[in-house]
């Protein structure tokens, strides 16, 4: 994996980062990905056939790209992020969904296929109920009326470093979350300035003061549900967690999440303490520019995400990613399983 350091965020001073890993396909490889991917039907008519094919067309990647990409899945030691590059694309595409997706006039799926098939490498896609209505595949595009939200629809505002939580009865939101998300570029915007970028938790906690870091550590935060669940479900009212530290886990390989919809902190020390830790996420944070045949492969517990301010014009050529969650096994979250269907849960 190839060493970058690109910021597009000031830091206070010099700050040492974990790698940022990378991965690019050769032109031939790309080319028979794509030819494959080409014939394939939409892969939601029938997913666990597909997923099944999809294994076997990137099992004939080479094997050192196979296991780069296997290795940021399975191992605590890798990279929390990933740039998947000269991937294959389709050869024409519909106008961006005005309506946040998913398009209805595409006609070929190779970036599902591409999007699927990398998910299909780090674990099992899922969906939820209140999160896309379920869909594997998540379309994620600005939305007029969404503009100034703390959601994926959003564009006018700084969406701020997140994980991607879900609401759960049992109180916790950082459970039954994805492990992984892949986003797939279909489209950038016009300008081609909107950001994505990480944080990863070892980074934050080793420029943390180790005050704050203990402060952060400790169960003095309650996370508000995802702003699709507060809009559709809870009528806009807030629906808190209960307590969480932001960080926890083991000291050299920790876990962090935070939700975008808000946190709500117990006490005044803690309120400064998530304060500092947004900045520090500014100042440690890697960033990507997606262009079309790029995925970005997320670690949803290793380190936080988040997306620049870009210009909407809602012209049918607005930026276009494509998303999926995905989860090492489904088994421990077997518990909000849909009856309809046993990948898309409550």
């Amino acid at each position: 994996m190839t060493v970058t350091t690109e910021r597009t965020v000031p830091t206070a001073g010099p700050v040492t980062t974990r790698t940022l890993g990378e991965i690019t396909l050769p032109d031939e490889i790309r080319d028979a990905l794509g030819a494959q991917l080409n014939r394939l039907a939409d892969p939601n008519d029938d997913i666990d056939h597909s997923m099944a094919r999809l294994l076997q067309i990137f099992s004939t990647l080479p094997t050192d790209l196979l296991q780069q990409i296997l290795d940021f899945g399975r191992h605590i030691d890798t990279p929390g992020v990933c740039l998947v590059s000269n991937l294959p694309v389709d050869a024409e595409l519909p106008d961006t969904p005005s309506d946040g997706g998913p398009s209805r006039g595409k006609k070929s799926f190779v970036a599902e296929g591409v999007l699927l098939g990398l998910s299909g490498l780090l674990g099992e896609p899922m969906g939820v109920l209140t999160e896309k209505a379920g869909q594997l595949v998540h379309d994620v595009i600005p939305v007029e009326g969404g503009a100034r939200t703390q959601t994926n629809q959003g564009s006018e505002t700084f969406l701020n470093f997140h994980s991607d939580i879900m609401h759960d009865v049992i109180g916790r939101y950082d459970v039954a979350n994805p492990d992984f998300l892949v986003l797939s570029c279909l489209r950038a915007d016009h300008e081609g300035v909107a950001g994505t970028f990480y944080a990863d938790a070892r980074d934050i906690s080793a420029a943390l003061a180790p005050e704050v870091l203990d402060t952060l550590r400790s169960p003095l935060f309650r996370l508000n549900a995802p702003g699709s669940y507060v809009r559709d479900v809870a009528g806009g009212q807030d629906v808190l967690s209960e307590p969480v530290p932001m960080i926890s886990g083991h000291h050299d390989f920790p876990e962090i999440a935070i939700s975008a919809n808000g946190v709500h902190a117990l006490t005044s020390g803690a309120r400064q303490a998530l304060d500092t830790l947004q900045e520090v996420c500014r100042q440690v944070a890697h960033s990507v520019h997606l262009r079309p045949g790029q995925a970005l492969l997320i670690n949803n517990r290793k380190g936080v995400h988040a997306r620049s301010t870009f210009t909407a014009r809602y012209d049918g050529r607005d930026r276009w990613l494509q998303r999926t969650y995905v989860r090492r096994s489904l088994w421990n979250v077997r518990y909000r399983v849909t009856e309809e269907n046993r990948r898309v849960h409550y």
